[in-house]
């Protein structure tokens, strides 16, 4: 499990660096996500936020998760989804754990949940940073932990609804866009 909590805290992290472009102005500009604008996808990074920790305190996800309240605007906004953040790191690295977490019915390691929530944190701060106008790749180092793991999350039957066609790139290309382009996401 520790393997997974690491990949977690080194995608929250580069994702609260990438938190701090967000303006009050940006909050409605387009993301890399088509039909997505920078609002919607802090609402959905603070959703996976929230469903990570009710994994770890609870050691299950809904499905359909009851509906709540939202974050707000703005720098209410950005602030939940920062304490969000720090919280569920505080939450997974201080926890003893549960070996296992229901999703449904379906028993998944910890160590898949925390390595999946890793991959959507890390390209949604991407994400944000890109909808800000920032360039802040992705570290390599945690590219290249990140890239085989979502080629096994992420297959063609989550296309076209929860992801784009891949995009085509070279081989060569480094591993933070090779991850992007995997998940459908233009690096350039």
């Amino acid at each position: 499990m520790s393997g997974g909590i690491a990949l977690l805290e080194r995608a929250v992290t580069y994702t609260l660096g990438a938190l701090a472009a967000v303006t009050p102005d940006a909050l409605s500009r387009p993301t890399p996500c088509a039909g997505w604008d920078l609002r919607a996808l802090l609402v959905h990074l603070n959703d996976g936020l929230v469903a990570l920790h009710e994994a770890v305190e609870l050691g299950h996800i809904a499905v359909d998760p009851p509906p709540g309240d939202r974050p707000g605007d703005g720098a209410d906004l950005v602030s939940v989804v920062r304490a969000n953040a720090t919280g569920l790191l505080g939450a997974w690295t201080h926890a003893e754990g549960p070996g296992k977490v229901m999703i449904a019915d379906l028993p998944i390691t910890a160590a898949i949940v925390t390595s999946t929530g890793a991959v959507e944190i890390a390209v949604h701060g991407w994400d944000v940073a890109r909808a800000c106008g920032v360039r802040k790749p992705i570290p390599d180092a945690l590219a290249e932990q990140l890239l085989p793991l979502s080629a096994l999350l992420v297959t063609d039957q989550d296309r076209p609804v929860r992801f784009a066609a891949p995009v085509p790139l070279p081989a060569s290309a480094n591993p933070a866009d090779l991850l992007l382009a995997h998940l459908g996401r233009d690096p350039s």
